[in-house]
């Protein structure tokens, strides 16, 4: 007699697959997500930063980065900020390490802002 092989049961291990996939994908998210969120504040800091830099000097535009970074717990340093002014153009660039845990294994992300804005 031919049976179905659902009949038999063979379907489950594909299912034991896809839930253990879909496990650490909710992991994955779990982790990043709440990161990705803090690094586009903070992009959006020094985006902000460099529109109002006709206003500010470079100290201070340095000083909101590192307080913003700090509210989000960012790992930003002071030597990663870089800020250059030309005649009537300034740049901010931003790098820094993120270290996300996971079970057995500790993946470094990395993030480099760069906004560029003329000076009024």
């Amino acid at each position: 007699m031919l049976r179905n092989r659902r009949e038999r049961g063979e379907g489950q291990f594909g299912c034991l697959v896809g839930l253990a996939l879909l496990v650490i994908a909710g992991l994955v998210a779990y982790r990043m997500i709440p990161i990705k969120v803090k690094a586009a504040e903070l992009r959006d800091t020094i985006s902000d930063e460099a529109k109002s830099a006709g206003n500010r000097d470079n100290r201070t535009i340095e000083r909101t980065i590192l307080d913003k970074a700090q509210r989000l717990e960012l790992p930003v340093k002071k030597s990663g900020i870089t800020i250059r002014r030309r005649a009537n153009e300034i740049a901010v660039d931003v790098k820094y390490t993120v270290p996300v845990e996971f079970p057995g294994y500790t993946y470094k992300w990395k993030f480099h802002h760069h906004a560029e804005n003329p000076i009024f």
